[in-house]
């Protein structure tokens, strides 16, 4: 389950240089959960999602879209930009 859009600097040019987005999800959720929920949700093609545990014990996960600018196009619907 996604719990909001992860939005820092560094977070933000990589929205804009490698089309992905980063999003603080449920710690038991897995890559294929948070694929079919973001191409569900936000009705986008993601290409792949990589996961990580932050420093503050949230799970993040980083996601890349299919389609060029689709980053960025999502971001300004979530109001990120």
């Amino acid at each position: 389950m996604i719990q909001n859009p992860y939005v820092t600097e560094k977070a933000t040019l990589m929205a804009e240089k490698d089309n992905v987005l980063q999003f603080i999800v449920d710690i038991n959720d897995t890559k294929a959960n948070v694929k079919k929920e973001i191409e569900t949700l936000f009705k986008v093609k993601v290409a792949r999602v990589n996961m990580m545990l932050t420093s503050k014990g949230k799970k993040k996960a980083i996601v890349s879209f299919a389609e060029s600018n689709a980053a960025t196009e999502l971001a300004s619907r979530l109001g990120i930009f």
